[in-house]
């Protein structure tokens, strides 16, 4: 694999680290199937760009497209919590419905952004010669920053409540605290990174398009179980590197997949992204199983 390949590799999967944040929140912690990722992901994406192509800072364009991935959070968890409907068909319902949404925002099914400005800019040369290793390098302050916060905020008074409320509801409730809120709050975070890594996703691509946010979950929840697995903890800042690294790991498996040479002669390329996806999610799926297997063959 090249440099510039390998550094694309790391910047798709630090991407990725915050979806994976987000999953985090939303599949581990409040235990809620919540699938607006796929949603949210595009979402953050669209308004970004609007905002961008309008004349907003990038940086303000970044925060609002954060915003707009925590709104359709919230939109799923008020479904749930209000009309109660069941976790994971509010979370299909608000999917589904932020497909038209976001066509709605960017006007069209993709929208490019060539030649606008992005959190990059400032940091890249006139003639694009680090931009290899730039982003990578500032998208990784946004993750660092991200699960610095998440190690801060789930530590804190509210931050315990959500995490009870993901253990046991009843109980929680029981203690005098609002679990709805919680689950509120807590979904609204989870898609607010989903939501920020979309608009990032948008800058690397070079437009947004309508179709990002395709398999998003999928991706997000195959990082947790790939970082749990190769990094076990209970200590929440030991957890929240697991996933990063574990996001990385699987965005560099998919490339190192596509740029197999064994592959390639027995016909797979990158129109096969997607079936290879799956197939690493399964083996990601089934890697808890595998390592138990060689422990106990291993103590025998």
């Amino acid at each position: 694999m090249s440099s510039i390949a390998l550094f694309g590799a790391l910047e798709s999967g630090l991407i990725y680290a915050l979806v994976a944040l987000g999953v985090l929140i939303s599949f581990r912690i409040l235990d809620f199937p919540d699938l607006t990722a796929d949603g949210s992901f595009p979402l953050g994406g669209a308004v970004f760009a609007v905002c961008v192509t309008h004349g907003i800072d990038p940086w303000l364009a970044c925060a609002l497209g954060s915003l707009a991935g925590a709104i359709s959070g919230l939109l799923t968890g008020w479904l749930h919590v209000s009309l109660k409907i069941m976790q994971l068909l509010a979370s299909i319902l608000v999917m589904v419905a932020l497909y038209s949404i976001n066509l709605r925002i960017m006007g069209s099914p993709n929208l490019p952004l060539l030649g606008q400005e992005s959190v990059f800019s400032p940091f890249i040369n006139a003639d694009n010669a680090n931009q290899y290793w730039v982003q990578p390098l500032v998208i990784f302050g946004f993750v660092i920053v991200a699960k610095l916060f998440m190690d801060w905020f789930f530590s804190t008074e509210i931050g315990l409540s959500i995490r009870a409320t993901g253990v046991n509801a009843r109980m929680t409730q029981a203690q005098g605290i609002n679990t709805s809120r919680s689950l509120l709050l807590g979904l609204a975070l989870s898609n607010a990174l989903i939501g920020l890594a979309g608009a990032l996703f948008v800058q690397t691509q070079g437009g947004a398009d309508i179709s990002i946010g395709i398999g998003t979950i999928v991706v997000g929840l195959a990082a947790v179980i790939i970082g749990e697995t190769l990094i076990p903890g209970k200590r929440f800042l030991v957890i929240t590197l697991a996933v990063i690294i574990g996001a990385v790991l699987y965005r560099a498996f998919i490339a190192l997949a596509l740029g197999s040479s064994t592959l390639q002669t027995i016909g797979f390329g990158p129109q096969d992204l997607n079936l290879i996806t799956a197939i690493l999610v399964v083996l990601a799926l089934r890697l808890p199983a595998i390592k138990s297997h060689f422990k106990r063959k291993f103590k025998a």
